[in-house]
């Protein structure tokens, strides 16, 4: 405005000529600020070379760069940069794909659906067809090459465990890696995922799903790393840095969007989508506190948001979620995706919106920067462009969603550096050491829930065997797997014939057939029960309203237990079972939710003992789907009892047993002083009493015992996987921050509150160590 005085003061004394002169110069000064309301785009500054504009001078920060672009841009490119098309469909013929979602390995371009679909705006990102680098390269040049400022698309796909592309390497599924309870290896697997991925030219993956899950009828429970936010938020955050690394500027790291935000794990009833009831204290203590660590500490460059409503407001349209939080107490510097169709849900299932240009609207103003296959392209770019120019929203909110986008771009490098070596894929694609890493996790995995009189491990010169049930004789991988799950020679049964000695007889029957089932249990010294789960039963949209073994699987368990031959039962399957007669009646239970591609030679090796069982429960196991929620950090107020039953867990969250045995003695506990970063710190001494070697998981949780809200009986704080030999002795040292004692007191702030806080220590969430401490 100082210039613009200025000018009109120096005009009142200037000759005509010179007064055209000085009115042309004005022009100049307004001009930008037409651009501003969506007229023209902006002249924008040139970096320091030879005119090249600063948004292609590599030299100059991020930031600086991001402005300069934007400034160029007109109405029609900002909202392309906000949308997404689908690779396979949009831009491939019926013959180049291996499905709706895939290409060929050498499926050619349609140019004629490519200049259909983008002229010369160029793409926001592309999604869905998983390329060969070839691919990649040819089309990311078209786009760069066909619009007017060459900006770049970015790559997104789906890499939950394991880049779902083409024969990639397949991981044990999520609830697998968090079974684990080891920080390090999440961070191993994020950056193999995300090398697969970057090599093939895909810039972002969805994932990882840090969601608790706090229902275990909801179907996608096995995507998710449990029910508890301080374990989901510590794997998460280690996949997180995995994938993106140092740099996403490389050719193997890649943007890592943590979903789905928020608290989408607890619907109601059970069922996708469906409505979360939650105020703000549960929220904030419960339902974001796996996020925050992936944003603050992790710089997750994007997020995922969901499907459902809290408490009445669906995320999409959540202000207070996805910019008051996220953004402005978090400073989160990414770009917010809808799920798929959640803004159009907006408009069709939760009616906010009266029209679909109204339900881009809300939620570009809430603060999502970009659709998800939500509406038509026209319907989505046109609901934006007419948006800004009746001033539903305004060029400030539209610049600020089109810059987070842009961001991301830069920051992945594409400007400067679009293309991958094809050699790349070559050196990442199922490399030696991603598959031996998937072979890990599957054996850190294996939980063990029972071994009555120490039944396992089995000799390998056990005379005969039975293997049967319906996941003996394939590999159980998970939902959001491409690949299938009918790889007979990686199955458990396949693995145990390896495992035994060549003099033992395995009989098989897939139990379908009861009665031939039993025939087979009696012939053999020893049954192994395969059961569980599969994609039927488990997975996106395969909610249960009840939670036994499917079909004829608890007869089958029950008539074979019942020949009198010892049984082991593994269960295969992605949520936690109703399984109170096996607890009961079955000497072994093992545990393997869905292990990847080498889950049965994980399962095998457990089996026989080459592999110790050290993986922990992530998710309580119900007695009955009557008591549901159960999970362990519950409020002291749930005090009734059930008058027909138990209303504990069958087992509880953190359990699992060895091969060996563990003690905890010597609780030393040195309470935090008053002062922001000072710590909780809290000692003992774990000593392997047993006479193998063999992993222990110690784990500490917190209770507050007065506070100016109700708060759970016991909080996991911290926890670490050790190894121990036989007799082997082991002093821990667990801290905990002061302000992770924080409680979202009555005056709605974070606070750390004083007075009595209670200390519990050991194997699993029942603890065997108890001690307190006091702040003051």
């Amino acid at each position: 405005m100082k210039k613009i005085k200025s000018g009109l003061s120096s005009l009142i004394s200037m000759t005509s000529g010179a007064l055209i002169a000085a009115a042309f110069v004005l022009l100049l000064l307004i001009l930008p600020r037409v651009s501003d309301a969506g007229m023209k785009p902006a002249k924008s500054s040139t970096g320091s070379g030879a005119g090249i504009p600063a948004y292609k001078n590599p030299a100059l920060p991020v930031d600086v760069r991001v402005k300069d672009l934007v400034g160029r841009m007109t109405l029609a490119e900002k909202a392309r940069q906000l949308d997404m098309y689908s690779g396979a469909s949009d831009f491939l013929d019926d013959n180049q794909r291996v499905d709706h979602t895939h290409a060929k390995p050498d499926a050619v371009l349609n140019l004629d659906k490519l200049r259909k679909e983008l002229g010369n705006l160029g793409a926001g990102s592309i999604h869905d067809l998983y390329p060969s680098p070839k691919l990649y390269n040819e089309l990311q040049s078209w786009v760069i090459k066909s619009n007017r400022l060459g900006v770049p698309a970015i790559f997104i796909e789906e890499g939950l465990h394991g880049y779902l592309g083409l024969n990639q390497t397949v991981f044990p599924q999520s609830v697998n890696l968090a079974s684990t309870w080891d920080v390090k290896l999440a961070k191993e697997v994020g950056a193999a995922i995300g090398s697969e991925a970057r090599a093939s030219g895909v810039d972002m993956l969805l994932s990882p799903v840090v969601n608790l899950a706090r229902d275990p009828r909801w179907g996608r429970v096995e995507e998710t790393y449990g029910e508890d936010p301080y374990l989901s938020g510590r794997i998460g955050l280690a996949y997180v840095e995995g994938m993106q690394g140092e740099s996403l500027s490389t050719d193997s790291t890649c943007i890592s969007e943590p979903k789905h935000f928020a608290a989408y794990g607890e619907p109601e009833s059970g069922l996708n989508t469906a409505p979360t009831h939650a105020g703000e204290r549960e929220m904030r203590s419960i339902f974001l506190k796996p996020f925050e660590p992936l944003v603050k500490d992790g710089h997750a460059m994007a997020i995922m948001a969901a499907y459902n409503s809290v408490d009445g407001l669906p995320c999409t349209d959540n202000h207070w979620l996805l910019t008051t939080v996220l953004r402005g107490e978090w400073g989160f510097k990414g770009f917010v995706l809808s799920d798929l169709g959640a803004i159009q849900r907006l408009y069709d299932i939760f009616h906010v919106a009266a029209t679909p240009a109204d339900a881009v609207a809300l939620a570009i103003n809430a603060g999502v920067d970009m659709q998800f296959y939500d509406f038509h392209h026209d319907i989505f770019q046109n609901a934006i462009i007419s948006g800004v120019k009746s001033g539903k929203i305004s060029m400030a909110v539209l610049n600020t969603a089109v810059s987070r986008v842009l961001r991301a771009k830069f920051m992945l490098g594409l400007f400067d550096h679009p293309y991958v070596d094809v050699r790349q894929d070559e050196r990442a694609r199922r490399s030696p050491a991603h598959l031996a890493l998937s072979l890990e996790v599957a054996r850190e995995s294996m939980c063990l829930l029972k071994n009555q009189d120490n039944i396992l491990p089995l000799d390998r010169d056990i005379k005969s065997i039975a293997v049967i049930g319906p996941n003996a004789d394939s590999t159980r991988l998970g939902d959001y797997s491409s690949t299938p799950d009918d790889r007979t020679e990686e199955s458990m049964l396949a693995q145990i014939r390896k495992m035994v000695s060549a003099n033992t007889v395995v009989l098989y029957s897939n139990g379908s057939d009861i009665a031939e089932a039993v025939a087979q249990a009696k012939k053999a010294g020893m049954a192994i029960l395969a059961l569980g789960e599969n994609g039927r039963y488990s997975g996106e949209g395969r909610d249960r309203s009840e939670l036994g073994l499917p079909g004829n699987q608890e007869a089958l368990l029950e008539a074979v237990a019942g020949t009198g031959v010892p049984v082991v039962l593994v269960l295969q399957n992605g949520r936690p079972l109703t399984i109170q007669w096996a607890a009961e009646h079955v000497p072994a239970i093992l545990e393997a939710w869905y292990p990847g591609e080498f889950g049965g030679r994980a399962i095998a090796e457990t089996i026989f003992g080459e592999n110790d069982p050290a993986g922990r429960l992530v998710m309580s196991f119900p007695r009955r789907v009557g008591q549901l929620p159960v999970y362990y950090d519950y409020y002291p107020s749930k005090m009734s009892k059930y008058v027909d039953g138990d209303d504990t867990p069958t087992y509880p969250f953190g359990y699992g047993l060895s091969y060996t045995s563990f003690s905890y003695g010597d609780l030393r506990i040195a309470a935090p002083a008053h002062g922001k970063g000072k710590i909780l710190s809290v000692s003992f001494l774990v000593k392997n009493t047993g006479k193998r070697a063999g992993d222990e998981v110690a784990q500490l949780y917190v209770r507050e015992k007065n506070a100016s809200v109700e708060t759970p009986v016991k909080a996991l704080k911290a926890f670490e996987r050790i190894h121990l030999a036989p007799g082997e002795s082991k002093e821990i040292t667990l801290a905990v921050k002061r302000d992770d004692l924080a409680v979202w007191g009555s005056d709605g702030k974070w606070e750390v509150e004083p007075g009595e806080f209670k200390v519990i220590v050991g194997g699993n969430s029942e603890g065997s160590l108890f001690g307190k401490f006091v702040l003051k």
